[in-house]
């Protein structure tokens, strides 16, 4: 029997790469999305489900988190907190959703436990990852023994964060090498017909094919 890695997908590139590496190192894949209400969940589901497929996924999760639209205080699950526009904002900005990757993970957790997979792969980045403080390394790391505490003593899972150390530009630059189709990934934070261009998901992604010398393959209002 083959090793199994349950990977968080998004629909997004950081996510899309990740799993990506996932599958290169020969883990079947099980793959796990959210629809926690945010503001393009349907978008992501559409990428989610394409993405999915390309990894020839043996197992494919989709999660409704109600609660998190319930909770709000994020600019991504309440309509009535504007997605900040102007530029990369200092600290913890608006869009952190209250410890959603912890919540993400407690779930793969009890996936992986189910299918005896050995790993978990997130692509949490470290460097861009707008200081969102449930991306850093020492956090996941420290999740993961949270995990292994909390799981049957048979039980060891890895928590794999492949690009955590990685700038946008070399994930875009891996994920076209690799064939990641970044056609069918988002990253925009407020619009699903075409990316708005300007909140920080779509700067740090315009950014990295900027200085990858590189042409993003998905439509811009802007």
């Amino acid at each position: 029997m083959g090793k199994k890695a349950v990977c968080i997908i998004s629909g997004g590139m950081d996510s899309a790469l990740s799993a990506k590496i996932a599958q290169k190192e020969q883990y079947e894949i099980i793959a796990l999305h959210f629809n926690y209400g945010q503001r393009t969940q349907n978008k992501e589901l559409v990428c989610f489900r394409k993405l999915s497929k390309a990894l020839n996924a043996s197992e494919s999760y989709e999660i409704d988190l109600d609660f998190f639209e319930q909770i709000g205080a994020s600019a991504l699950t309440d309509k009535t907190i504007e997605v900040p526009t102007g530029g990369l904002e200092e600290g913890v900005p608006v869009t952190y959703v209250p410890f959603r990757n912890g919540i993400f993970l407690s779930i793969a957790a009890a996936l992986a436990e189910k299918h005896g997979a050995e790993a978990l792969f997130i692509g949490v980045v470290e460097e861009d990852s707008s200081g969102y403080p449930d991306c850093r390394q020492s956090y996941i790391e420290q999740m993961e023994k949270a995990i292994n505490l909390g799981t049957r003593e048979e039980t060891c899972i890895q928590i794999r964060m492949p690009l955590v150390a990685m700038k946008k530009s070399e994930i875009v630059q891996k994920a076209l090498e690799w064939g990641v189709p970044l056609a069918d990934t988002w990253s925009c934070y407020q619009a699903e017909d075409a990316a708005c261009g300007v909140c920080d998901s779509c700067r740090l992604r315009l950014r990295g094919f900027e200085a990858a010398g590189e042409k993003d393959p998905i439509p811009y209002a802007l």
